[in-house]
C-alpha cells in the first residue's frame, strides 16, 4: 500500500502583491479588492531561486539519509505547464545531481494540470510495487512563474513559486493511501468562451464529487475525514464546494491561500507539511488530499491518506 515516508517543502520569503499586477492585467481597483476580500488572495510567494535552485532546496528540506538516498531509484517531476524553461535547460536533472540522485530514473508528469502531483504519487507506487522489493520514490513539485499565464488566472487565482519533495514507498505504516479518485473530463479542452464559463459552473461539483468519490472508495463517509488538504486556488472555491457535500470549512487548510498563493502541484504537499506541524493529523487520522487541474481538459481528483 502506497505510503508518504517524508516531506521537505520550500516556501520562499518574497511576496508580490495583487495590486502589483492592477497595470499588467488592466485591473481595476473593484476588481482588486474583490481578490483580496472575497477570494482571500492578496500576496503570492516570490524567489530570486531559479527553477532547478527551488527543488534543490525542496530535496535538501527533504534530509535524505545515505541508506535512503542509495534506495531512491524513481523521481517524478510533477507539474501544471508541459514547459517550465527554455531548451536545453533541464533543471529537474540539475537539481538531482546537487542531491546526489543522479542515479534514480527521473521523468515528468504531466497532462493534468495543477492535479498531476497527485498522479505522480500513484504512478510512484505503482512502479515501486511493480519492482517488488525496498525501493524508493521521490515526487517533486514547483514551477517558476516565469510568463503572464503562469502568474495569474482572471477572476480565480494567483501562482506562487515554492517547491516540494515527497518520498514515497510502496508500504509503509503511517501515511498510507487507502484511495485515489481522477475525473478526467475532456470536453473541458480549449479556451472557447463557452468552455470557461460551462467549466466554472460545473467547477465545485465536481471536485466535490470526486472527494466523496474517493472517501466511499476508501469505505469511509465525510464525517470521517479529519481535514481536507486542498489546492490553493482560492477561499471561495472551497467555500462552495464544501457547501456542496456537507463538509464543515473550518477542517480544510486553507491558511496560506493568501499568504503563498496556489504553488501549482506542490500544494498538496505543503500543507500536508503544515497539517504535521500543527498537530492537525493524529495517527489514525484519515484525511484528503484534492487538487483541480484545467489545461488540456479537466482533472478533478482526490487521495484518502490514514496518517
Amino acid at each position: 500500500m502506497t505510503a508518504l515516508v517524508a516531506v521537505g517543502t520550500f516556501v520562499p520569503e518574497g511576496r508580490v502583491s495583487i495590486e502589483s499586477y492592477a497595470e499588467a492585467f488592466d485591473l481595476t481597483p473593484m476588481q482588486v479588492r474583490v481578490f483580496r476580500r472575497y477570494h482571500k488572495l492578496g500576496t503570492a510567494a516570490r524567489s530570486d531561486e531559479t527553477l532547478t535552485g527551488l527543488l534543490a532546496l525542496a530535496l535538501a528540506d527533504l534530509a535524505l539519509s545515505d541508506e535512503q538516498r542509495g534506495r531512491v531509484r524513481y523521481v517524478l517531476y510533477a507539474r501544471t505547464h508541459p514547459v517550465v524553461v527554455p531548451y536545453p535547460r533541464n533543471p529537474l536533472h540539475e537539481a538531482l545531481h546537487t542531491a546526489g540522485l543522479g542515479h534514480a530514473q527521473a521523468f515528468a508528469v504531466g497532462q493534468q494540470a495543477c492535479a498531476s502531483g497527485l498522479l505522480a504519487v500513484d504512478l510512484a507506487g505503482r512502479l515501486l510495487t511493480a519492482d517488488g522489493d525496498d525501493g524508493l520514490a521521490i515526487v517533486l513539485a514547483g514551477e517558476k512563474t516565469f510568463t503572464k499565464e503562469t502568474q495569474f488566472v482572471p477572476d480565480t487565482s494567483m501562482f506562487g513559486e515554492g517547491a516540494a519533495a515527497c518520498l514515497v514507498s510502496a508500504s509503509g505504516d503511517r501515511d498510507r493511501l487507502l484511495s485515489y479518485v481522477a475525473r478526467l473530463r475532456g470536453e473541458f479542452d480549449g479556451d472557447a468562451e463557452e468552455v470557461a464559463a460551462e467549466y466554472q459552473r460545473i467547477y465545485h461539483d465536481a471536485l466535490g464529487e470526486a472527494v466523496t468519490a474517493a472517501a466511499a472508495r476508501a469505505g469511509l463517509e465525510l464525517a470521517d475525514i479529519a481535514v481536507i488538504l486542498p489546492h490553493n486556488v482560492n477561499q471561495i472555491a472551497w467555500q462552495r464546494t464544501c457547501k456542496r457535500i456537507g463538509y464543515p470549512l473550518d477542517r480544510v487548510l486553507l491558511d496560506h491561500v493568501a499568504d503563498y498563493g496556489h504553488l501549482f502541484c506542490a500544494d498538496a504537499f505543503v500543507n500536508h507539511r503544515t497539517a504535521v506541524e500543527r498537530g492537525l493529523l493524529r495517527p489514525g487520522d484519515r484525511y484528503v488530499i484534492a487538487a483541480a487541474g484545467a489545461g488540456r481538459g479537466a482533472t478533478f481528483s482526490a487521495m484518502v491518506f490514514e496518517h
